[in-house]
């Protein structure tokens, strides 16, 4: 009984990072769930630092406490969750224990996570994703893919944080991971949700309140009632929107999951603004800054700020409105400042450009090793690229040779055909010559014959005169 009450803390504390819209954060516990069963019977710091100090223990269990003890502070007081995790990661770092060194990035990663401090969070994700593909461990390389994706999403890198809710997806598909398959459902809705696709947002939430009614639980059925609520809201049915939402408020609050009770406060808030009614959107608004401020959760904390300013506006009571307006933009700024939009954008580009090298070198043994295929596959294109130049070269060398043979073989024919031409020009001009003299000769012979016979008409001539003088 007790270790089910330990998991059931340790759930109650993972469904408390729920947010307003759809499941924004990750169970970030569950991994550690996943990796380090409960602790026996230690159900205090108290008990798990007698657990952690007694060092006749095996190491894992003190790991293992001293990991409890980081997410025993984890909700509410991050800070002090950081310096344990840190401290339980040097003793993992110590002892060479891989895994236990994943479940303290985890933790280190989750409490920047809670704190707003999305750059550190992802830095610290990929160095758990980075152990995790060592390992081999698919359920956690699901967690961290999801909860990667997350920061995108926070950041509104929808894109990015869709392709990791995704990979997520498909991993606990792969192990019949029922719990992560809800998880994912609904994060993608709520991606969908942010882009404005209703109809694709509504699928998502449907597929995950399924799970949740198979599983038969009803803390994150409260989380799916508040996704559906919101959808209701956004096409301006009221009465079901918020129908759902008291659904939702009745499971959380007997669970006592105080974060989620503000969520539905905060989102019943949403919907009387709508509503026009500011008076009730005010009182929900005061109701969810209490629980908020109580549990540390200063990203929505700044939603009440921004919901309270458009409130007392509307109700023209502007000084109120200024001040909760001024709140709402100094925690933002704070949350969301410059300077950590520079550092994670750096980071972005590591993880997708610069896998080899970068995203503080996340990429696994197994990953380098496919680069390196991808390599000898690149240098077998080249070789073969080489290969076909070269015998390209040889055809066109042998062809030249070819063309030179036929162009000397035709050079040669030429020169015999001029000097047989030659030959011919001289024997017909020799003929020409001889033609020549004969036609001399006979022109010759004639004029000698015309010069040494009398003409018959001389004859006539001469006879006729004869004839005459008689």
């Amino acid at each position: 009984m007790r270790k089910q009450k330990i998991v059931s803390c340790i759930m109650s504390l993972v469904s408390s990072l729920y947010t307003k819209y759809g499941i924004r954060y990750t169970i970030l516990l569950l991994s550690t769930c996943y990796l380090l069963p409960a602790t026996g019977n230690a159900q205090n710091p108290d008990s798990l630092w007698k657990v952690y100090n007694n060092k006749t223990n095996a190491d894992t269990i003190r790991l293992k406490a001293l990991d409890a003890i980081a997410n025993w502070y984890k909700n509410g007081k991050p800070d002090t969750a950081i310096k344990y995790a840190e401290q339980e990661l040097q003793l993992a770092q110590k002892l060479k224990l891989k895994k236990y060194q994943a479940v303290a990035f985890n933790t280190i990663g989750g409490s920047f996570y809670d704190k707003g401090n999305y750059t550190k969070a992802l830095a610290y994700y990929l160095k758990t994703l980075k152990i995790c593909e060592e390992t081999n461990n698919q359920k956690a390389i699901g967690i961290c893919y999801f909860n990667i994706g997350l920061v995108y999403f926070n950041e509104s890198a929808y894109a990015k944080a869709l392709e990791y809710y995704k990979k997520s997806l498909q991993i606990r598909e792969k192990i019949g991971d029922k719990n992560g398959i809800g998880y994912c459902y609904s994060n993608m809705g709520s991606v969908y949700e942010y882009q404005s696709d209703y109809s694709k947002a509504l699928t998502y939430y449907l597929k995950s309140l399924q799970v949740c009614q198979e599983l038969g639980d009803s803390s994150e059925m409260g989380g799916c009632y508040t996704n559906l609520g919101n959808m209701y809201g956004y096409q301006a049915n009221y009465p079901k929107a918020l129908d759902y939402y008291l659904k939702s408020l009745l499971l959380n609050k007997a669970a006592n999951n105080k974060h989620e009770v503000g969520v539905c406060y905060s989102n019943m808030a949403d919907l009387y603004n709508s509503k026009a009614d500011y008076k009730l959107a005010i009182s929900y608004c005061d109701s969810a800054l209490i629980l908020f401020k109580e549990i540390g959760e200063m990203n929505e904390e700044r939603y009440i700020y921004d919901n309270l300013a458009e409130a007392y506006a509307k109700t023209n009571k502007y000084k109120e409105a200024y001040e909760y307006h001024v709140k709402f933009k100094t925690l933002t700024d704070s949350l969301f400042n410059a300077d950590n939009s520079k550092q994670l954008s750096d980071l972005k580009t590591n993880f997708e450009v610069e896998k080899k090298e970068a995203e503080l070198k996340v990429k696994s043994e197994a990953e380098q090793d496919k680069l390196k295929a991808i390599a000898r596959e690149e240098k077998k294109k080249q070789q073969f690229i080489i290969a076909a130049v070269a015998g390209v070269l040889v055809i066109v060398v042998i062809f030249s040779l070819f063309l030179l043979k036929r162009f000397r073989i035709t050079q040669r024919q030429k020169t015999i055909i001029e000097q047989q031409k030659q030959r011919v020009d001289e024997a017909y001009n020799m003929l020409h010559e001889k033609n020549k003299e004969v036609m001399d000769s006979i022109r010759y012979a004639k004029r000698i014959q015309t010069a040494l016979i009398t003409s018959e008409k001389y004859i006539e001539n001469s006879l006729n005169r004869l004839i005459n003088r008689k």
